[in-house]
């Protein structure tokens, strides 16, 4: 039998599946991060590598490999796919894995994260996905294989609702309070503990002279979500604030791609939307305010279902 293999990369973990021609998958493989606009292409060669590894693991040797997905963070030009390619043509010189190599041009896919999340979280390759995770986007295509971005921007230009985002927000909020120009919040107590600060004060060391990398900055939205889920009126404003980008957003996906009353899927996808907050709620709320048409639902397979799907099927 030939095998597919759908790997998704980014910056902080990579997945690989192993599927056969029904679609089933029969191993899974995870390694570190495979950005490697940030990482650099060894280290992403390495970690694309371990994962494949792991998930054909029980196969071994020789298994043949007929279809191979990859998505990756970050490939968005004809250039990352050319680079991109050549990782490929590399990582099947490799002797160590013991793959026996079978893919013809058309069953090669290489792209980037937004696609296989659609086609993962869906499982066809119709409808919008709204991504909150570190960072954010709204992406979707239509019947006509007309596609639109919208956000995604890097957390200095854009990813509004991302978890950098919503953390921003909150620190913000913190120093505002302390000002005066905003009341009181339970935001400024939560985050200081959990950076181990005294005063509002210490935080520009935090954040300016220490540096808080991007992870460790989204990591803090969980505390922004849920003292909002537990009623705090400034971090409700900064939930509801993400709730009216993220409708904004998809509400343009869809003028752009689908006509009027046409029917359309939307898959939420990333931890953001897993929050104790309402904001799922709320998004599904503003959207079917604009689009009673759309169906929101939660992801039926993982992004690297869909890098699977798009090099065996769908293009």
């Amino acid at each position: 039998m030939i095998y597919g293999l759908g790997i998704d990369g980014g910056g902080t973990k990579t997945v690989c599946l192993l599927i056969d021609d029904r679609y089933q998958v029969l191993g899974r493989g995870e390694a570190g991060p495979s950005n490697y606009q940030s990482l650099g292409l060894s280290a992403a060669e390495i970690a694309i590598k371990n994962a494949i590894s792991q998930a054909v693991s029980y196969h071994q040797p020789g298994i043949s490999i007929g279809s191979l997905g990859l998505g990756l963070a970050g490939v968005g030009r004809p250039e990352d796919v050319e680079i991109v390619r050549e990782l490929v043509q590399q990582i099947q010189s490799d002797e160590q894995l013991q793959i026996d190599w079978n893919i013809a041009p058309e069953n090669l896919f290489i792209g980037g994260d937004s696609l296989i999340a659609l086609v993962g979280g869906l499982g066809h390759n119709v409808g919008i996905v709204a991504m909150a995770g570190t960072g954010s986007q709204v992406f979707g295509r239509n019947h006509h294989g007309k596609i639109k971005r919208v956000g995604g921007w890097g957390y200095i230009l854009g990813d509004e609702g991302g978890g950098y985002d919503i953390a921003v927000r909150g620190l913000r909020a913190v120093m505002r309070s302390f000002d005066g120009r905003l009341p009181p919040t339970r935001l400024t107590q939560e985050l200081l503990k959990e950076l181990g600060l005294k005063s509002p004060e210490r935080l520009i060391e935090s954040v300016y002279r220490r540096g808080l990398g991007v992870r460790d900055m989204a990591a803090l939205s969980t505390i922004i979500d849920r003292v909002a889920a537990e009623g705090d009126p400034v971090a409700e404003t900064i939930i509801n604030d993400v709730a009216e980008e993220f409708i904004l957003a998809t509400q343009v996906a869809i003028a752009d791609l689908f006509n009027p009353g046409e029917f359309c899927e939307i898959v939420t996808v990333g931890g953001i939307w897993r929050g104790w907050s309402n904001l799922r709620s709320q998004f599904i709320t503003g959207i079917n305010a604009i689009a009673p048409q759309a169906d929101i639902v939660w992801p039926r397979h993982e992004p690297a279902f869909g890098a699977a799907l798009l090099a065996m099927e769908f293009k």
